[in-house]
């Protein structure tokens, strides 16, 4: 057997679908033949023990199951396979269990190969058919147990029924004696037939297997073809699918049917096809709540379309070129066309026009309804139907059905677009293509196959911002395209689904801008104060779109919106707040979906310049947005972020368009009144207030910033050094609002620090961003402070590309030193999100050479270390990738103390691959400075500045002590230890015992008691000192720190054999090993001080505590 590994990776085509590797494994034949052939073999012995059966069964399975892929390789095994399960089954000593455990494998090898090929390899003599026919009467039909039994012997009872013999001469053998009389074997078979089409097991399809063969026998046809529609039909009209019974009934009956009139003769089943037709229209199988029957119905619909029209290959279907590819191109070149070459069957006759019967009409019509159908299998059904329908018709009347079907295949388009379900939107694109392949007279039906293929609708945004925009512009589909979005989808029950709603009316009006301002936009207006939720939404944000899309269109042509959209229109528009107003529908569950429907509304009437100037509909939506930004914690938490960012860009584009008297001037009280009021919102007890409040003034137009920045600034910068827990969020978007308005605000060195930014105020807003770099904030949400960092560090980014593009001057060294080592130190740590947003920003401005950002330390070294080539590849996010690189800092005396900062929470974090990196990086740098002194003294006064600066700060100091314990494990300070009292040991030392004193954080002294270990390989004095602290530690009031020391000690002793006198060091390795260390500290205390005794190091005195004053 010879395996491949075949790779896909194709792409997409912009549909937003991954990228897919499909594995495959290529079989070369069928190598478990013999395995197979000693599995049968065994049966009649494993068959009597029940787990010997099942693992036989299940071996089984595995096998064949790996053939499903390429079951072809099992056909020249197929006949020994059925030989030797037929000789089991056929054995008169086999006995019932197992007579149906070989009929059970046979099913196996018929799934996998598939019925129709395997069913033709049953021996179908004459002599068969009794044999079969009463084995099948012996069976029980309720055994649930034994159905692979009766669905075989079903489909070998189908493959006898082929014998070219008439039945009735089976029948010469009955006696003429009236009292013995038998069944005819003809009305035998059509009785177990019909009795197994009302089966609720697979037997079921083999049933109808079995009629189509055998009641389209000539000799059964003649005499009981009229009686089997009858039974059917009668079954048809009186089962009802709201039943369990009833539904297997019209199931069994459905797919005998469909059976006939496909494998029947035309000229047979003519006559009975419009009573059938007529039999489904009354029972109305379409309208069936079961997916199945509805398949079935219009599978037997389009059989009988078919039999209704002859089989022909109809002319207009073919028109092949010559077979060289260069005659055809020389010929189009030329401008001579090929003339179609139509197959010899094809005659003149053949295109004679021939009376078409009216059911046909019908058939079609049912079939387009099963279009539309929610279930896929139904849908494709109806679209193969309507294929093989309309190619047997003359191109005359194809072209008439091509025309009545269009608005239901500009349904599949809209299907295929709009859908809210990927699997619909996915089954309405295959029926589209299924109907361009067999039709090719759709309007443009290529193109649209080509752009709304199989993985192009995978995505939602694709679908409604791109692909319908391509589509629309076919006149054909524009309208009833913008029709569906108005009548379906604004209203839609999702509200994502809502949105993508508007905003692809938004990119449509373009190609019907008429049709939009006269048609559509009245539509909307009374919807936009109807009384149902979803519509009412939808309608608003709607109608803003296409005011937008509108003005866009105008304003190409210099001329106001206002002559395209209709005064009463314009009328309605502005009246919508305040109806919503006077009906208090900003209140409550509905004011969450109103206020950003009307604050996008806003932001859309103030982009489209509507003559609203001074007008008192301006005051109602400064409110609306006042009250929203200050009543955002009366909002649920799901939709606050985007009601208060749409509050947000509704507030500067009004300001933009009506607070502007003059071009650059402000309207003074409206300045006044919103700065001071954002300001004073900056001091609210309220977070989300504040929030609102900073995020209002970082939209503000320039203008309206004019005169007023020192008061904005001092605002923001104030709001951000509250580092209360709860004003975590106002902190955030403080930061960004900063960088806002100093962007918006402008830069020049000698200008006014209340207008724009300038040598008297850009150190306070970088010493406010840099201040907000050390927030970490801690809650039960987790590292909350994450997020005013992130905000700190684009802003400083947004801050420096803004003032180095002006007034470069205005960055001194400190600044820019200050900056880059905070983004160090974020590209160092822990979690891959804010390291890579630190890393990213450090890059940019390392790169930026437009002009380039002064003062950078070490500007050249840092190139080397991320060149700006390879800078686009660096995945931050990435521990294996970023950790290297950022480790090089290292090297660099400006960044050390920070990167080193950085990298203590993540050497000595929680997560495995964070740690794993860091940490191999950082031992990578230790061991290349091992022989330089003075880079690796500059290393350990760096380290322990960085402990000494974060004592009792757990957040630094547990991942400090993680990380020491790894550094001196790993011998990173060996060459220290050969001095006696090394300074960096007593200053290590003297710090731990800091750390931990009076410390009831287990995770902190386990840390510690590592951390003393490892010094106990360092010289000198301080080797007592560690030993007394360990002595100290061993009779710790905590039961686990005693045990943890002891076990940690004896560990230690075992590392480093020269700690203690090899006289005593048995006594003390069975101490530290025997001694219960978790009972009373008394008890303990004994065997400790004899510890120090041996030791050699003085017993530790319990200090008295003096009496309570």
């Amino acid at each position: 057997m010879a395996q491949t590994d075949m790779d896909s990776g194709e792409d997409g085509g912009g549909g937003g679908e991954p990228e897919v590797i499909a594995k495959a494994s290529v079989l070369g034949g069928f190598t478990e033949s013999t395995e197979i052939r000693a599995l049968i073999s065994s049966l009649p012995v494993v068959h009597e023990n029940i787990v010997t059966l099942e693992s036989a069964i299940e071996r089984f399975l595995v096998i064949m199951d790996r053939y499903q892929e390429q079951p072809h390789l099992l056909d020249p095994h197929l006949e020994w396979m059925l030989n030797l399960l037929l000789e089991l089954i056929r054995s008169e000593q086999s006995p019932p269990l197992l007579v149906h455990l070989g009929f059970k494998f046979l099913y196996i090898i018929s799934k996998v190969r598939g019925y129709k090929i395997f069913m033709q390899l049953f021996p179908h003599e004459v002599a068969d058919v009794q044999p079969v026919l009463d084995l099948l009467c012996r069976q029980d039909p309720k055994d649930p147990e034994t159905w692979e039994t009766r669905y075989m012997l079903l489909l070998w009872l189908s493959m006898t029924c082929l014998i070219p013999f008439d039945l009735s001469r089976l029948d010469g053998h009955l006696t003429s004696d009236p009292s013995q009389t038998r069944e005819p074997i003809m009305d035998r078979i059509l009785a177990i037939a019909k009795s197994y089409l009302m089966v609720s097991d697979k037997s079921r399809d083999a049933a109808s297997v079995l009629v189509s063969k055998f009641v389209t026998r000539p000799d059964v046809k003649l005499k009981r073809l009229g009686d089997f529609l009858d039974w059917s039909l009668t079954t048809i009209s009186q089962a009802s699918d709201q039943t369990m019974g009833g539904t297997v009934i019209l199931d069994g009956a459905l797919q005998s049917l469909a059976q006939l009139f496909k494998h029947g003769k035309r000229d047979d089943f003519l006559q009975y096809a419009p009573v059938v037709l007529q039999c489904l229209d009354q029972c109305h199988v379409a309208e069936s709540s079961q997916a199945m029957l509805r398949k079935l119905g219009v599978k037997l619909i389009q059989r009988l379309g078919l039999t209704f029209l002859k089989p022909r290959l109809a002319k207009w279907r073919y028109q092949r070129g010559s077979r060289s590819l260069a005659a055809n191109l020389s010929l189009s070149q030329s401008g001579s066309t090929v003339e179609a070459v139509s197959p010899d069957m094809e005659t003149q006759s053949q295109e004679e026009d021939y009376d078409i019967p009216e059911e046909v009409e019908n058939v079609i019509e049912q079939l387009l309804g099963g279009l539309k159908d929610k279930e896929t299998i139904v849908r494709w059904s109806a679209a193969k139907g309507i294929g093989r329908v309309t190619g047997r018709l003359p191109k005359e009347l194809a072209d008439e059905v091509v025309g009545s079907v269009l608005d239901c295949f500009s349904a599949l388009v809209i299907t295929a677009v709009f859908d809210r379900n990927i699997n619909c939107r996915r089954a309405a694109s295959a029926a589209f293509q299924e109907n361009v392949g067999r039709q090719g007279t759709f309007p443009y039906g290529i193109d649209i196959v080509v752009a709304a293929d199989y993985f192009a609708v995978g995505n939602l945004n694709n679908c409604y911002l791109a692909i319908s925009v391509y589509i629309a512009s076919f006149p054909e589909y524009t309208r009833p395209m913008i029709d569906h979005l108005v009548a379906m989808k604004i209203n839609h029950w999702d509200g994502v689904i809502r949105q993508l709603a508007t905003k692809a009316l938004h990119n449509l009006t373009p190609q019907a801008p008429d049709y939009m301002a006269t048609t559509v936009m009245p539509q909307l207006l009374p919807i936009a104060l109807g009384i149902d939720l979803h519509s009412r939404h939808g309608a608003i944000l709607a109608s803003a779109e296409i005011s937008h899309a509108l003005f866009k269109l105008a304003n190409q042509n210099n001329r106001p919106v206002t002559e395209l959209i209709s005064s009463d229109c314009v009328d309605g528009l502005k009246s919508i707040h305040q109806r919503l107003f006077d009906r208090k529908q900003y209140r409550g569950f509905g004011g969450e979906l109103m206020r950003p429907a009307v604050s996008s509304l806003i932001e859309n009437m103030s982009l489209s310049k509507m003559p609203f100037k001074d007008d008192p509909v301006i005051t109602g939506w400064q409110w609306l947005i006042d009250d929203t930004l200050k009543s955002l914690h009366l909002i649920s938490p799901g939709p606050r972020d985007g009601i208060k960012e749409a509050a947000v860009s509704a507030l500067a584009a009004l300001c933009e368009q009506y607070y502007q008297p003059q071009p650059g001037m402000a309207d003074p009280q409206m300045q006044e009144v919103l700065v001071s009021q954002y300001i004073a919102g900056l001091k609210s007890t309220e977070v989300l207030t504040r929030c609102g409040s900073a995020l209002a003034l970082g939209s503000l137009p320039r203008f309206m910033i004019h005169g007023k920045l020192h008061q904005i600034l001092s605002g923001l910068q104030q709001s951000c050094s509250q580092r209360e827990v709860c004003f975590t969020e106002a902190r955030r978007d403080a930061a960004k609002a900063m960088a806002q308005v100093c962007v918006t605000a402008g830069v020049s060195a000698q200008g006014s620090s209340d207008s724009v930014v300038c040598e008297g105020n850009v150190s306070a807003v970088y010493r406010a961003l840099l201040d907000c770099m050390t927030d970490y904030t801690l809650d039960s949400r987790g590292d909350v402070g994450a997020w005013v960092r992130e905000a700190a560090m684009t802003s400083l980014m947004e801050m420096t590309l803004c003032v180095v593009g002006t007034a470069p001057q205005l960055l001194s060294p400190d600044l820019v030193n200050g900056m880059m080592c905070s983004l160090a130190q974020q590209s160092a740590e822990k979690i891959d999100r804010y390291r890579a947003h630190a890393g990213s920003v450090f890059v940019r401005l390392l790169h930026s050479n437009n002009p380039a950002v002064p003062h950078i330390p070490h500007r050249e070294e840092l190139l080397a270390i991320f060149p700006t080539e390879g800078a686009e590849s660096l995945n931050w996010n990435a521990p294996s990738q970023a950790f290297p690189h950022i480790t090089q800092l290292l090297r660099l005396p400006q960044y050390q103390y920070h990167t080193l900062l950085g990298l203590t929470v993540s050497v000595g974090g929680l997560t495995e691959s964070t740690v794993r990196f860091s940490s191999q990086s950082l031992f990578d740098h230790l061991m290349l400075i091992q022989q330089d002194t003075a880079a690796l003294g500059q290393f350990s006064d760096a380290l322990l500045r960085v402990f000494r600066d974060n004592l009792r700060n757990d957040r630094v100091s547990i991942p400090f002590l993680k990380m020491l314990d790894q550094m001196l494990a790993r011998a990173c300070f060996d060459t220290f230890t050969t001095d006696q009292d090394h300074q960096f040991c007593v200053d290590l030392l003297s710090l731990c015992k800091e750390e931990i004193k009076k410390s009831k954080d287990t995770q902190k002294l386990r840390s510690a008691i590592a951390v003393f270990c490892g010094l106990i390989q360092f010289q000198g004095e301080v080797r007592k000192k560690v030993l007394f602290q360990l002595l100290l530690l061993i009779c710790h009031p905590f039961p686990v720190i005693r045990k943890t020391t002891a076990s940690q000690v004896y560990e230690m002793l075992l590392t480093y054999d020269d700690v203690i006198d090899p006289d005593v060091m048995d006594d003390v390795m069975t101490s530290l090993s025997d001694t219960n260390w978790e009972e009373d500290v008394a008890t303990v205390r004994t065997h400790r001080n004899q510890l120090c005794d041996w030791l050699g190091v003085q017993k530790p005195q319990l200090v008295a505590k003096g009496p309570v004053q």
